[in-house]
């Protein structure tokens, strides 16, 4: 059974797409990693809800700096021991 989003995730998602449409056109590829930053915020998002996507997401951005040589970097997967089914 697929796990439905929660309405703040939506939103979520929906200002990081705002960013792709918007923002990252005009400052031209910038992220070290695969998946992009926005990627995987939206991935984190959908698989582990609002809270903990956010969370997520923030980490990563930190991480995408100069000094950070990036890579190959995924969500990690949602464990059935999360507490938001």
């Amino acid at each position: 059974m697929a796990k439905t989003v929660s309405p703040l995730a939506w939103l979520a998602i929906g200002l990081v797409y705002l960013y792709r449409l918007g923002i990252s056109p005009l400052i031209g590829p910038r992220c070290r990693f695969h998946p992009t930053c926005s990627r995987y915020a939206i991935e984190a998002l959908k698989v582990h809800g609002f809270v903990k996507g956010c969370w997520l997401s923030g980490k990563r951005l930190l991480k995408c700096h100069p000094l950070n040589d990036g890579g190959y970097d995924p969500v990690p997967p949602k464990n059935h021991t999360d507490r938001d089914k």
